[in-house]
């Protein structure tokens, strides 16, 4: 679904990632990992088309999305959840949910009903502002705004967080029911290897902008995760 090809990119004169490859496979949960500082959140943005990249190429669903901006690959079906959620805190949680419908290729402007069914407690709060929100409840905002789009592949940079431990888990399930349940596409960004690893069926490891490491979910080992994880 999903094919980077000789991605580069550059934050003014720092070489930031290098002829990066990778393919995420309709219906796969694909964990991309790493220590601190190594390109994931770039890299997530270069294909939300939230940074320009040097040279390479993004395809989408079999189209060629290298130039487009951003609201275009959101209208293609991508939905991201950034890092620290970004939801705007001064408006409600309803008006958060409604600012992405104009994206949908459908054209629906109403918030599907899956919305509520996966976070019903966000229905018994849609008049209330995104800052009052808890953590954990920003974070599920954050994610179902995504969802509001429809999208076939879902981003989500870190969505652990700074998150209390049974939302946490609340997080992990919702994750999985998208993937196994809905078919829905995800790539990941999480360094919390026992969430990583119950959600995701492959991991793709950087460091220093590069892939230096793919593996299935089940067969990443302790050698490699001395390696490259280990702080």
């Amino acid at each position: 679904m999903l094919e980077l090809s000789g991605l580069n990119q550059y934050y003014g004169e720092s070489h930031t990632l290098w002829d990066l490859d990778l393919a995420v496979a309709r219906g796969s949960c694909v964990c991309l990992t790493g220590r601190n500082g190594v390109g994931k959140t770039t890299l997530l943005n270069c294909i939300m088309g939230l940074v320009p990249i040097a040279a390479g190429s993004i395809r989408f669903d079999g189209a060629d999305i290298t130039r487009r901006n951003a609201e275009s690959r959101a209208r293609a079906g991508i939905g991201y959840v950034p890092q620290g959620r970004m939801i705007f805190p001064l408006l409600t949680v309803e008006e958060n949910l409604r600012i992405g419908l104009p994206a949908r290729r459908d054209g629906v402007r109403d918030i599907p009903p899956l919305v509520f069914e996966i976070f019903p407690v966000l229905e018994r709060m849609l008049a209330r502002r995104g800052g009052d929100l808890s953590g954990g409840q920003q974070q599920q905002l954050a994610i179902a705004r995504a969802l509001v789009l429809d999208p076939m592949l879902l981003l989500l940079d870190e969505p652990t967080e700074g998150i209390q431990p049974n939302i946490v888990h609340e997080i992990g399930e919702i994750i999985t029911r998208l993937n196994r349940e809905l078919g829905l596409t995800v790539l990941l960004v999480e360094q919390k290897l026992p969430f990583a690893r119950r959600v995701a069926d492959r991991f793709v490891i950087l460091e220093r902008g590069r892939v230096v490491a793919e593996t299935a979910a089940d067969a990443l080992d302790e050698a490699t995760v001395k390696r490259f994880l280990t702080v």
